[in-house]
C-alpha cells in the first residue's frame, strides 16, 4: 500500500503502550493523555480490509474523534484499540525514539512479510 498519511492529528483521552516481546505499541483509554497520530484519508473497502488483517484480533476497530494538529477541527476516524485492558505484557508509555532505534528494522520486517503473505497489493 504506498499511501502516506494525510493528516497528522490529536487523539485525546488515551496513551501508547508498550508490550514486552512485541515491535508494536497499544493504544489504551487513559483520561488526562493524548496520542499524537496519523489519519490516512480516502482508503478503499480493500485498503480498510488489509488494516482489519495487519491489526488482527489483539485490537478492536473504533469510530473515535481526533482534533486535527493544524487546525483543532475535530473528525471522525477509525482507530485500534488494544483489546486487552489487563494485558500484563503493557508497560510504561511508548517511546517513539526508542522504538525507532530498537524495533524499527524488526517491524519492517514483520510488514514486508505479511504483505508478501497477503499477496500483491
Amino acid at each position: 500500500m504506498n499511501r502516506k498519511p494525510l493528516w497528522l492529528v490529536l487523539f485525546t483521552g488515551h496513551c501508547r503502550f508498550s508490550l514486552r516481546g512485541r515491535v508494536y505499541p497499544a493504544i489504551l483509554p487513559v483520561p488526562g493523555h493524548a496520542v499524537n497520530g496519523k489519519v490516512f484519508k480516502g482508503l478503499t473497502d480493500r485498503e480498510l480490509h488489509v488494516f482489519d488483517l495487519f491489526e488482527d484480533e489483539e485490537y478492536v476497530k473504533k469510530t473515535v474523534e481526533v482534533s486535527l494538529a493544524d487546525t483543532s477541527e475535530k473528525s471522525l476516524v477509525y482507530a485500534y484499540i488494544w483489546a486487552n485492558e489487563g494485558d500484563p505484557d503493557l508497560y510504561g508509555e511508548w517511546d517513539y525514539e526508542e522504538w525507532r532505534k530498537v524495533h524499527l528494522k524488526e517491524y519492517l520486517e514483520m510488514t514486508r512479510e505479511f504483505m508478501e503473505e497477503l499477496g500483491q497489493f
